[in-house]
């Protein structure tokens, strides 16, 4: 059995890539959506803490944080996953996404759901299939992942842990 050594934070709007003896870890998922893409040959692994699901309105307004979008944080995660196993095969869970502040859009959907929605469309244009998800809702969570088994805790607020 191998020992995890380590507990990687990643923070909102941060992406973080680890190995079979670290766990990563994002605190406060609301509206926001934890991605974690993971390759169980060479159990290494990134976790995305995604904000916002398109960086479109906000390209002309100077530097972005790439990290902070759907559209640009999943494929960048992606790219650096394989840079470290270029054979990889790879395989996504989803946490987050919940309606925290009973704000909708023009489009009818609340950030949480344009989240969910962005990192799904992200994922399945790379062919990475989501095998599991705990989205929606209106309470925050916490998502822990352990690199070495892909067993992923989510921590929900005034609720149960769930596995997925």
């Amino acid at each position: 059995m191998i020992a995890l050594e380590n507990e990687i934070k990643v923070g909102i709007a941060e992406y973080k890539l680890g190995t079979n003896t670290e766990k990563l870890i994002t605190i406060g998922l609301g509206s926001c959506v934890g991605t974690v893409i993971y390759d169980k040959k060479k159990k290494i692994g990134g976790l995305s803490h995604i904000m916002l699901p398109d960086s479109g309105p906000f390209e002309n307004k100077g530097t972005l944080n790439n990290a902070k979008f759907a559209n640009l944080a999943i494929p960048e995660m992606v790219t650096q996953i394989k840079k470290k196993s270029p054979n990889a095969v790879l395989a996504a869970k989803i946490v987050g996404g919940a309606n925290m502040f009973n704000f909708i859009n023009g489009s009818g959907l609340s950030i949480g759901e344009r989240n969910v929605i962005a990192v799904k469309n992200s994922l399945a244009s790379l062919n990475i299939p989501i095998i599991s998800e705990h989205v929606g809702g209106n309470s925050g969570r916490t998502m822990i992942v352990d690199l070495n088994s892909f067993k992923t805790t989510v921590r929900i607020v005034n609720h149960e842990i769930v596995y997925i």
